[in-house]
């Protein structure tokens, strides 16, 4: 009895591991093969807080792919004239909103609901960092009305290498990324809607 015991254990262990490690590889094939897409929006959110976002969404403000410029996560000591000073022929600044009190990935998704709502906008460029892509995603249609179209838009960071299995901080980064999405996958599977407005105002 005890023998059968253990083996049904390993055998459940041995399932987990096949599982968990088929839906990672997933996780990072999708990771690696999300492209930007040339779209035109309402807005462009960017999640600031890793290298070259901000500096991405105020180029593609500049070529005017969305009226508004939501920079979220901003660090309070910040000021517009720091990040955005615009040229002849650029859109005016005062399309540029600094939200400058959320603190991580899920308050910025809330945040952002906020802002979004009140400029009744409807569609959004989401730019981020690769590795994190996915997640905010996830949170950010699982926030916004159904109706408002979300585009993720990734930026590539030196945090991450393609070849993530030789590299130990890659793969680190890549596994907490996808422990987080899972957890949140999960919340949002038993909880639907839990978070989405229930009057849009779009």
């Amino acid at each position: 009895m005890l023998i059968k015991v253990i083996k049904a254990f390993f055998s459940l262990c041995a399932l987990t591991f096949l599982l968990v490690t088929a839906f990672f590889l997933d996780f990072t094939y999708k990771t690696f093969s999300a492209r930007p897409r040339k779209v035109q929006t309402d807005a462009i959110v960017v999640l600031a807080g890793g290298k070259g976002r901000i500096e991405e969404g105020i180029r593609l403000f500049r070529a005017q792919r969305g009226k508004w410029l939501f920079l979220v996560g901003v660090d309070p000591m910040v000021r517009k004239s720091e990040l955005y000073k615009p040229l002849p022929g650029d859109p005016l600044s005062e399309n540029v909103i600094l939200e400058k009190s959320s603190r991580n990935t899920f308050e910025n998704a809330l945040y952002s609901r906020d802002i979004l709502l009140e400029k009744k906008v409807r569609s959004v460029l989401l730019i981020t960092s690769r590795y994190h892509l996915k997640r905010s995603a996830l949170l950010f249609r699982n926030a916004l009305p159904a109706e408002l179209e979300i585009y993720p838009y990734p930026v590539d960071s030196s945090k991450i290498r393609q070849d993530w299995w030789f590299h130990v901080g890659t793969f680190r980064l890549l596994f907490s990324e996808f422990y987080k999405y899972c957890l949140l996958r999960a919340f949002f599977l038993f909880s639907p809607g839990e978070l989405r407005p229930t009057v849009t105002g779009l």
